[in-house]
């Protein structure tokens, strides 16, 4: 039974991500609701299956771990299902899944204020060193790419 209220509960919650994330692709992308909905019922059984798979599987690796797992299959060249798969999931731009998925992490961010408070300008000097990090990180690595690829 608890697997169950676990099930649904996530199915519910997935719902109201995919409903948020189908009025983004629509106002953002205009990509029409209807159409896009399709991919959406695919990709929120992805994360389904994924969240049950989490659970029930003894290795110790997060959800999303089986949702990429899933996915790739079902995307890979030599897939016959690669075909139906992107037909459907391309419909749905990434920037309109990031909208929700942004705004469920300030909501979580902002629950544990006191335990920011603690951490305080910490906090801060390392999320500027992980940005600088990164930007610079990528910025390097592009740069060694592109230079091998003779683009500049």
């Amino acid at each position: 039974m608890e697997r169950t209220a676990f099930v649904l509960n996530a199915l519910k919650m997935m719902v109201v991500v995919g409903i948020i994330i189908l009025v983004g692709n629509q106002v953002g992308y205009g990509v029409s609701i209807v159409a896009a909905l399709p991919g959406m019922v695919m990709i929120i059984a992805i994360g389904l299956v994924s969240l049950v798979l989490a659970q029930e599987i003894p290795l110790k690796l997060p959800a999303f771990a089986y949702a990429i797992f899933i996915a790739t299959l079902l995307a890979l060249p030599f897939s016959p299902t690669q075909d139906i798969f992107l037909q459907f999931t391309d419909r749905i731009n990434f920037l309109a899944t990031a909208t929700p998925i942004l705004a469920y992490a300030g909501l979580s961010i902002s629950l544990q204020m006191d335990r920011l408070k603690q951490v305080g300008w910490k906090l801060v000097l390392v999320a500027i060193f992980v940005f600088f990090g990164t930007f610079f990180g990528s910025a390097i690595v592009a740069h060694i790419v592109l230079s091998l690829q003779g683009i500049i």
